[in-house]
């Protein structure tokens, strides 16, 4: 199986979805890809913490200053229509969509 290429979402700091995200394309269009083994994805949805959904990938920045997210944090972003988990090593958040 192929492994899934994320970039950085535009207009954050830390937010990583799939290249081939459909719908109009958040992505920013020259910047670097990245492999979910590289940025340190976990191998199932299993260990996560679900904490309630947020309507914009945006809103995730500000959690960190009145909810921090600690690494397996994971929420369902509406706008996105994908969850995405906190990695601590990385301190960004990445789409989980692919998992079953």
């Amino acid at each position: 199986m192929e492994e899934r290429i994320y970039k950085k979402m535009a207009g954050t700091s830390a937010v990583f979805v799939p290249a081939d995200l459909s719908g109009p394309s958040p992505i920013e269009r020259d910047g670097l890809a990245w492999t979910a083994t590289e940025l340190s994805m976990p191998s199932s949805r299993q260990a996560l913490q679900w904490k309630p959904p947020i309507d914009s990938a945006l809103a995730l920045e500000g959690l960190e200053d009145y909810d921090p997210p600690a690494a397996g944090d994971a929420r369902y972003v509406a706008n996105l229509g994908i969850a995405l988990v906190y990695i601590g090593k990385i301190r960004g958040w990445v789409a989980i969509s692919h998992f079953a």
